[in-house]
C-alpha cells in the first residue's frame, strides 16, 4: 500500500481519566408497555414501566402484552407501547453531556391496530433524527445503540408514524450519562489557537472483540455487546490469535473500564513474525457503510503478547491510507504492557466507496523474533450529517411536518426544506472554518495525561 501524504495536527486533551466505579448521573431504564412495577432483564437490571415513571406524554398510545414469548428472551421484550400519533418520552437531564441512549425494538405477532396496517415509523431526539422509515424486526430484537450529546435540561425522544395509515412500536429505552472520557466533546490543539467540537450524535454501527468470544452486557460496565471478528476479518497468513490470562493495568489518564472491557483487552490477533523473517502481509478488516455520512473510527490496543517493553511497532492503514506510523504502545502507554490505548479517526465517505478497510501490519521499524502487529477491539460509529440526521436526508422538521399535514407535505416540506437549506450552509461554513487543510482524515487525542498526548485526531 501507498502512504498519503498527510498533516496531522497534534491535539492536547485534558483529561482526567478515573479507574473507579462508574456511577452515572442520568440513569433511566424503562420498559414500555408493561404493568409490572419494575422488570428484571437477564443482565440483573431493572426496568420500571413507563407509565407511573412520569416520561411518556399523554398522547394516543397504548400497551400491548406478547400472548407467547420467547421463555428464552428478556422480560422487556415481552411487552410493547404502540403509538398511532407522534408521541414523546421526556428525561430530566440533570448532568449535561453525552448520553448514551438504546432503543430496543421487537415486533410479536397482533393484527391491525384500528384503521393501521403496518408499523413504519419515525424516531428523532433534541433535534436529531435517529431513524427514518423504521420497521421493527420480527423474530430477534434489535437495538439501536446511539450517543448523542445533551445540552438541554431535557433529553426528548419522538416517536413518529410516517403517515396516518402507520404506527410506531417500541419495546425498551436506555438513557444513561455516558462517562466524560468515551467521547470528548471538545478538543484544544497543543497550540491553544484551534478548538475542533465533535458534539455530534453517533449511532453505533459495529462494536467488534478482535481474536476473542462474544462479550455480553453483563460483562461490560457500559452494558455493551462486543462481538467475535470471522465476519469481518479476510484472510491474512500470518496472523494468530491469542488470549491473555492476566490483569489488564488500567491507568490514570489512560482508557478506562467505560471505554473498554477487561473481555475485550484480553484477548487479540497478531502479526508476528515467521521463519525468523518479518512477515509482508497485514491483518485485514472490512466493514460495509453507508455512504453520505462520516464515520468516528476507534482502534483498541493493549500489548498483550509481548515479552518486554519497547519491541512492537506495526503500521495502521484506513482504507489503504497510511494512518498511523511506527505505531510504539510502549511509549502510548508509559511503559506499561497489558495497559489499553485506543486510537479515534474520522472516515469521511466522499472518499471511498461504502466499506471501510482496516489494515494492521509490520513497519519500517518491526523485528524479526517480535510481534509486529496487534489489534483488540474495534468500534466504527456513524455521524449525523449536516441536516442532524443519521438517517436519510431530511432533518426533524421535515418528518414532523410531513406527519401532520397526513399525506399534503408540497408547501410544508418546501418551507421546511428551505430552513434545513439555511442550517446545512452553516453548518458548512463552520465545518470549514473548525477543520482547515483537511486531507479526508483526522486523528483524534484520546489516551493521555494532562501533559502527553494521548492520541492524534486525524481525518481518513
Amino acid at each position: 500500500m501507498q502512504a498519503m501524504s498527510i498533516r496531522i495536527t497534534s491535539l492536547l486533551l485534558i483529561s482526567l481519566a478515573v479507574v473507579s466505579a462508574f456511577s452515572p448521573a442520568d440513569h433511566y431504564l424503562i420498559d414500555c408497555g408493561t404493568t409490572e412495577p419494575t422488570v428484571v432483564d437477564l443482565d440483573h437490571r431493572r426496568f420500571t414501566q413507563d407509565v407511573s415513571s412520569s416520561v411518556l406524554s399523554p398522547k394516543k398510545s397504548f400497551a400491548l402484552k406478547n400472548s407467547s414469548p420467547d421463555p428464552s428472551s428478556s422480560p422487556i421484550y415481552h411487552t410493547a407501547r404502540v403509538f398511532t400519533k407522534p408521541s414523546d418520552y421526556k428525561f430530566k437531564i440533570n448532568e449535561k453531556g453525552m448520553h448514551l441512549v438504546r432503543i430496543h425494538f421487537l415486533r410479536f405477532g397482533f393484527k391491525n391496530i384500528g384503521g393501521t396496517c403496518h408499523d413504519q415509523f419515525h424516531v428523532s431526539a433534541n433535534g436529531y433524527v435517529l431513524l427514518h422509515n423504521f420497521s421493527a424486526p420480527k423474530g430477534n430484537p434489535t437495538i439501536k445503540d446511539f450517543l448523542i450529546w445533551v445540552d438541554d435540561a431535557e433529553l426528548v425522544i419522538s416517536f413518529i408514524p410516517a403517515d396516518t395509515s402507520s404506527f410506531a412500536i417500541v419495546n425498551a429505552i436506555e438513557v444513561i450519562s455516558a462517562p466524560k472520557d468515551l467521547i470528548p466533546d471538545e478538543h484544544v490543539t497543543s497550540d491553544q489557537n484551534d478548538r475542533i467540537n465533535i458534539r455530534h450524535a453517533y449511532e453505533t454501527m459495529y462494536r467488534v472483540n478482535i481474536g476473542g468470544v462474544k462479550v455480553t452486557p453483563f460483562n461490560d460496565s457500559l452494558w455493551r455487546n462486543w462481538v467475535p471478528d470471522e465476519d469481518f476479518l479476510k484472510s491474512s497468513k500470518s496472523d494468530s490469535k491469542i488470549h491473555f490470562d492476566g490483569r489488564i493495568q488500567y491507568r490514570s489518564g489512560g482508557a478506562s473500564r467505560e471505554v473498554g472491557p477487561d473481555n475485550m483487552y484480553n484477548s487479540a490477533r497478531i502479526v508476528s513474525s515467521l521463519n525468523n523473517s518479518i512477515p509482508n502481509s497485514n491483518m485485514t478488516w472490512v466493514f460495509p457503510v453507508q455512504k453520505d455520512f462520516s464515520y468516528l473510527v476507534r482502534l483498541h490496543f493493549c500489548d498483550i503478547a509481548s515479552i518486554s517493553l519497547g519491541m512492537i511497532y506495526f503500521n495502521v492503514y484506513l482504507n489503504g491510507n497510511l494512518a498511523y506510523e511506527n505505531l510504539d504502545l510502549s511509549t502510548l502507554t508509559t511503559y506499561l504492557l497489558a495497559s489499553p490505548f485506543y486510537a479515534d479517526f474520522v472516515v469521511d465517505p466522499e472518499k471511498f466507496s461504502d466499506f471501510i478497510r482496516v489494515d494492521i501490519g509490520p513497519s519500517s521499524l518491526s523485528r524479526s523474533h517480535a510481534v509486529d502487529g496487534i489489534l483488540n477491539g474495534l468500534e466504527i460509529f456513524k455521524m449525523d450529517n449536516s441536516l442532524g440526521s443519521l438517517d436519510g436526508q431530511l432533518c426533524v422538521d421535515q418528518l414532523e411536518f410531513k406527519n401532520r399535514s397526513n399525506g399534503q407535505t408540497s408547501r410544508l416540506l418546501s418551507l421546511s426544506g428551505a430552513v434545513c437549506l439555511l442550517v446545512i450552509a452553516f453548518l458548512v461554513m463552520r465545518r470549514k472554518t473548525e477543520v482547515k487543510d483537511s486531507f479526508g482524515w483526522s486523528r483524534v487525542p484520546v489516551d493521555v495525561s494532562e501533559i502527553d498526548l494521548k492520541s492524534n485526531y486525524s481525518k481518513v
